[in-house]
C-alpha cells in the first residue's frame, strides 16, 4: 500500500480521547467517525499496548526513544524510526534519527531496520529458518512515498528486506512485527482478524 504523505491523511492511532486503547481497525474507524482507506499494525508494544520505544501521535510524545540493545527483534540493532507529518515520510536508523532530531508530527520506533541506506541489516541470514508473516514500512530517499508491505506467506528477515530494497526500490525500510501482522485494505478485500493491536498506522479517507 503506497501513500503520498503530502496529499493523503496518514496518521498513527493508539487510544481514543478518553485514553481507552483502540486495538482494532473497526475501533479506529468508530472513534474517527470516518472510514480508513487502509491500516496496519505499526510496531511493537507492551502488554498494556503502549509502544515500545519512541511514539508520537499528533505532536504528543507518549514514549521516548530507546537506543540500547535489548532482547527480541526490537533490540536487534540497528533499529529505526518512522517519522512523518510535514508532507514527507522517512524511515531513519535510530542513532541517525537522534542526531538529526527531525520534527515529527507522528513517529513510531520499531526494529530491526530492514534496509539502511540501500544496505541490508548486517545480521540477517539468507538461509534463516525463522519464518513468519511479516509487515513493515519503507520510504523513498526523497521522502515523498511511504510503502507499507505485508507478506502473503511466512518469510525470513533476509527475504523480506531484499524484497523491500530490490523489488520496491526502498532506500530505508523498518520492520513492524511478525506473526501478529494484520492489514485492513478494503480495495484489496482485506480485513484481517486476529489479535488486539497496539499502535495502528492508517490513511483516513
Amino acid at each position: 500500500c503506497t501513500v503520498d504523505p503530502a496529499t493523503e491523511d496518514l496518521r498513527l492511532f493508539r487510544a481514543d480521547a478518553q485514553g481507552k486503547v483502540l486495538g482494532s481497525f473497526a475501533a479506529v474507524e468508530s472513534a474517527l467517525g470516518r472510514p480508513l482507506a487502509f491500516a496496519m499494525n505499526a510496531g511493537m508494544y507492551h502488554p498494556d499496548r503502549r509502544a515500545v520505544g519512541l511514539y508520537i501521535e499528533d505532536g504528543d510524545q507518549q514514549t521516548g526513544l530507546l537506543t540500547a540493545e535489548s532482547p527480541g527483534n526490537f533490540g536487534l540493532l540497528p533499529n529505526g524510526v518512522f517519522c512523518f507529518g510535514d508532507g514527507t515520510a522517512r524511515v531513519q536508523e535510530t542513532l541517525a534519527f537522534r542526531a538529526a532530531a527531525p520534527v515529527c508530527r507522528y513517529a513510531m520506533q520499531s526494529g530491526p531496520m530492514l534496509v539502511i541506506d540501500n544496505r541490508l541489516h548486517p545480521r540477517f541470514l539468507p538461509k534463516s529458518d525463522s519464518r513468519f508473516i511479516r509487515n513493515g514500512v519503507g520510504t523513498m530517499a526523497a521522502g515523498d512515498r511511504a510503502v507499507f508491505v505485508i507478506s502473503n506467506d511466512a518469510v525470513n528477515f533476509y527475504d523480506f528486506a531484499v524484497f523491500m530494497r530490490d523489488a520496491l526500490g526502498l532506500a530505508n525500510a523498518l520492520y513492524f512485527d511478525g506473526n501478529i501482522s494484520r492489514l485492513y485494505a478494503p480495495e484489496l478485500g482485506r480485513n484481517d482478524p486476529g489479535f488486539q493491536l497496539g499502535p495502528i498506522v492508517g490513511v483516513v479517507q
